[in-house]
């Protein structure tokens, strides 16, 4: 009988999981659950598919929790407590609430200096219109709190319909700390009120912490310098600190998970004892894609995987079909030129880069690309499917 020909090239399937909780044995439940959504809805694995759990569960399953008070004691024991500046965090009530929390009951003062018109990942403080109309440069004015509401008044989030100003300002007070909120953009305008400062910028807080540290700074920490080992049995993560932590509770944070890279390599080597099938593992936690409406960066964790296995190192070598079918192949039609073009695929030069065939394509690493699918598949609400499994990525026209 005939081989068919293959129709269908990547898949992505969210796979429902039990509800992870501190102790649990991600090695043993995630290839279990794996399995099983593999009989139940009759496919099978292959080899170079891919397993990704969410950094949510392992960080669950580590217990990787730290409390405001945890987050306090390390930030007076590292800042001395007393008038601490805070600069550039990024504006959500599940990212960054419950770390200021923890900054305000450690400090008599906090100066406060929110970047604008948006934070770091896109989150409006003010549209690009409002400044423009205002005549405010946002590269060179420092702006008050008093002076930020004549311009603009209380304009509230897009989505949230929070006014992070004012959230911001009452959590500090709330604290018992003082609170001083200004608006600028150079991190050098910090130093003119305190010489202490947490930089709590993402992805540029090297730099950040660099113009610091040579404009005369004091002391210089940035989130990932907080909770870096355990605070009176807290959880920890020593390179990522308090990035890419998470609201767990009204007074704690969930940490990015740490030590992930044994479990994605137990997971591959369940898999295989199970399956004889060679699986790719990762962890993923935010996909680095951007909202086109409310021009929000989904990257608020310090990375998109922090672990994976070999087979997900690199980035992807591929042909654009369309410049094939467009330039090399534009006389060509049909079976002709589909066998064109599978030539082409498998006599392709192990590496494309400069290649003018390979422009269009994704120039990104493989475990971003994949992260992203998978942010994506799982969701951050109420799917339940924390593990997703990613069949044909590595697929061709050809295959």
């Amino acid at each position: 009988m005939e081989k068919k020909e293959r129709r269908v090239g990547t898949v992505s399937r969210g796979i429902r999981c039990p509800i992870i909780r501190k102790g649990d044995d991600l090695a043993q439940l995630v290839p279990k659950a794996v399995l099983e959504a593999a009989e139940i809805e009759g496919f099978e694995l292959r080899d170079r598919d891919v397993i990704a759990l969410t950094e949510s569960i392992v960080a669950r399953a580590q217990g990787n929790y730290a409390s405001v008070d945890d987050i306090a004691e390390d930030v007076k024991k590292k800042t001395g407590g007393d008038t601490v500046g805070v600069i550039f965090p990024i504006l959500s009530r599940n990212r960054f609430a419950v770390c200021l929390r923890g900054m305000a009951k450690a400090a008599k003062k906090i100066v406060l200096m929110l970047s604008y018109p948006s934070d770091e990942v896109g989150n409006e403080l003010v549209s690009l219109d409002m400044i423009d109309e205002s005549g405010v440069n946002p590269y060179s004015d420092v702006l008050s709190l008093e002076r930020f509401r004549e311009l603009f008044g209380v304009v509230p989030h897009e989505f949230t319909g929070v006014d992070y100003v004012g959230y911001y300002y009452d959590i500090v007070k709330e604290c018992g700390a003082e609170c001083e909120i200004i608006f600028a953009n150079r991190p050098r305008t910090i130093l003119e009120y305190t010489d202490v400062v947490i930089t709590c910028d993402v992805h540029t807080r090297a730099r950040t912490k660099r113009i610091l540290k040579e404009a005369g700074a004091r002391i210089v920490l940035g989130l990932d310098d907080l909770l870096t080992e355990p605070i009176n049995g807290s959880g920890y993560n020593e390179k990522y600190g308090l990035l890419g932590s998470n609201k767990a509770t009204e007074d704690s944070v969930k940490l990015f998970p740490r030590s992930c890279q044994p479990i994605v390599e137990e997971i591959q080597q369940k898999i295989a004892e199970a399956t004889g099938k060679h699986v790719e593992v990762m962890v993923y936690g935010d996909g680095a894609f951007k909202d086109p409406k409310g021009k929000i960066w989904e990257l608020a964790d310090p990375v998109v995987s922090p672990a994976f296995t070999e087979g997900l190192i690199g980035t992807p070598n591929e042909i654009k079909l369309k410049y094939l079918a467009d330039n090399d192949f534009k006389d060509l039609k049909g079976e002709a030129l589909k066998e064109a073009i599978s030539e082409s695929i498998k006599s392709k030069d192990s590496h494309l880069k400069g290649s003018m065939a390979s422009q269009g394509t994704t120039p990104r690493q493989l475990a971003d690309l994949i992260g992203s699918l998978c942010d994506l598949t799982s969701g951050s609400g109420d799917k339940g499917t924390p593990v997703v499994l990613i069949q044909g990525y590595f697929d061709n026209f050809t295959n």
